[in-house]
């Protein structure tokens, strides 16, 4: 349940709050900051809250929370305009996704972050999830519930008030606490080179709606027979969702198109035999499954996109052999730092080092995600794996 002893957070939902809490907030240096968005809901997904805290006074002995709702607001360029500011660290938790939609939705670029969860796992933590480390550091338990709730309805409901007050409440504390672990660690350089390549994603032109049929693990799990069908059944179920304004998996599952790519029925009895088609799908949509499978039969199988294909796929003998050599000294160093291994480098990161075979280290930092720190501390293995 929510901690009883918090302070009820401030509604920013009007035009003049906003301008009063960004004078506030001008004279922060430290502001936690998150989001929640009706992806459950709607097509085209929105941020529907930002929940921001900050320390009330200097020493830190209290806290103050704010829920600003984008939904009531006008425009919130004063706070877009603070929160894009270097001068201001962001305290965020799993910042990806949201660091994208506060870009997309509000012209939002954070320049200093810290990501809490980011910062668990260069401490090699084994719980990273915000819910677990609030009831493991704090003793608080978030509701569950709350993750698929409705954020674009109004009025917010208290338990979503609760809810969206904790997500941002504890991650000022909880900054200060691994802030200590990591220069006790040693790793506080590695976490801000970090968060800074986090900051420095290139989130332009990118779209948390932008799916495709080839990110469905069933997909990969289909015999290449049946793709065009799956493409077919796939750009149907697009088609329908983006017309009704909900999430595709409202329309159908991934498992149930899977089956129709793989089953292929011919009638609307053979499709209300297939595995997770219900009587009320075959009512709804019957002729247009059956069209669209019809459709997948003659269409030419899809290409794959470069994105969906394995990181080895049509690669030069050598440089498979420096992928799978510098795959297996990253398994190695992360278990002896006790972390996970893209922690020590992302698989694309090693493929690239792969393909560019970097004779020095300044060769070496030239390619994205490697900076000082990974350069200066994995460097010298790296380049003696590639020139071997």
């Amino acid at each position: 349940m929510p901690d009883a002893k918090l302070q009820a957070p401030t509604l920013i939902d009007n035009q003049a709050a906003l301008g009063e809490l960004t004078e506030k907030l001008k004279e922060k240096r430290v502001i936690a900051l998150d989001t929640e968005s009706d992806s459950l809901f709607s097509y085209y997904p929105k941020v529907c809250l930002i929940q921001l805290s900050a320390f009330e006074n200097g020493d830190g002995s209290a806290i103050r929370d704010y829920l600003v709702d984008p939904l009531a607001i006008e425009s919130i360029t004063p706070l877009t305009d603070l929160l894009s500011q270097p001068s201001y660290e962001i305290v965020m938790h799993a910042a990806d996704n949201d660091l994208l939609v506060l870009q997309r939705d509000f012209g939002i670029a954070v320049e200093r972050l810290f990501d809490t969860q980011l910062a668990a796992r260069i401490l090699g933590k084994d719980k990273v999830g915000l819910a677990a480390i609030l009831d493991e550091e704090f003793g608080v338990t978030s509701n569950k519930r709350m993750q698929r709730t409705d954020w674009g309805s109004r009025p917010l409901q208290p338990e979503q008030i609760a809810y969206a007050q904790m997500d941002t409440h504890y991650l000022l504390p909880l900054r200060e606490k691994y802030s200590a672990e990591l220069q006790s660690a040693g790793r506080w350089q590695e976490a801000q080179e970090a968060f800074s390549q986090l900051v420095d994603t290139e989130f332009e032109g990118r779209e948390p709606s932008d799916r495709t049929m080839w990110q469905m693990k069933e997909t990969r799990m289909l015999p290449e027979e049946y793709l065009g069908v799956l493409e077919a059944l796939w750009q149907w179920r697009e088609n329908e969702a983006q017309r009704r304004d909900i999430p595709p998996f409202k329309v159908m599952g991934n498992k149930a198109l899977a089956e129709l790519a793989e089953n292929q029925p011919a009638t609307k009895r053979e499709l209300a035999n297939t595995p997770h088609i219900g009587r009320a799908t075959v009512h709804r949509y019957g002729s247009q499954l059956l069209e669209m499978i019809r459709d997948g039969q003659r269409r030419p199988l899809p290409e794959p996109p470069e994105s969906a294909r394995p990181p080895d796929y049509r690669l030069d003998r050598k440089i498979m052999a420096r992928y799978d050599a510098l795959r297996k000294w990253r398994t190695k160093t992360a278990e002896q730092r006790g972390v996970a291994p893209e922690i020590v480098m992302a698989n694309a990161t090693l493929l690239e080092v792969a393909k560019r075979s970097p004779q020095n280290l300044k060769e070496l930092q030239k390619i994205r995600d490697i900076g000082p720190w990974k350069a200066e501390t994995y460097g010298a293995a790296m380049l003696e794996i590639v020139k071997k």
